[in-house]
């Protein structure tokens, strides 16, 4: 699995946990930036990870902010995305098995780390269910983009 990870200032301090268990899942790593605390604007880091969802060059996308708000609502407008916000093991699971999820957005102010390896992990290693009724609803949803 091909894993896009994007970071801005207030979500980098959850990078290596991100790193790790990317790896960790057997993950690939396509790095989008940013490694540094200098303060910058999420957008450009949460689109070029969800670009890479939606070109095809990424199966998923991590994107850390402080909330993990704006950096889902940036990436949810892009063409094929299907972005979460996550704080909880339980929505994170939910998030792939009914929705496949394919974009994780987390709040480096939110979460810890600990529960940030929790939640990628069910995240990552949580299959899509397929059944009939989410297919359906995903199909619903995505034709809305336009």
């Amino acid at each position: 699995m091909r894993v896009a990870i994007a970071f801005d200032h207030a979500g980098v301090i959850l990078r290596p946990v991100v790193i790790e268990t990317v790896a960790a899942c057997g993950g690939e790593i396509m790095d989008c930036g940013t490694d540094s605390t200098e303060r910058v604007d999420y957008v450009p880091y949460a689109f070029a990870a969800a670009d890479a969802v939606s070109s095809g060059q990424a199966d998923r996308a991590i994107i850390c902010c402080g909330t993990g708000l704006g950096s889902c609502i940036a990436a949810s407008k892009v063409r094929g995305v299907r972005a979460v916000t996550i704080s909880d093991t339980y929505s994170a699971r939910m998030s792939r098995l009914h929705n496949d999820a394919n974009c994780l957005c987390l709040g480096g102010r939110v979460v810890g780390s600990e529960l940030a390896r929790d939640i990628l992990t069910l995240w990552l290693e949580t299959p899509f269910s397929d059944e009939e009724r989410h297919r359906r609803r995903i199909i619903e949803v995505m034709a809305r983009e336009g």
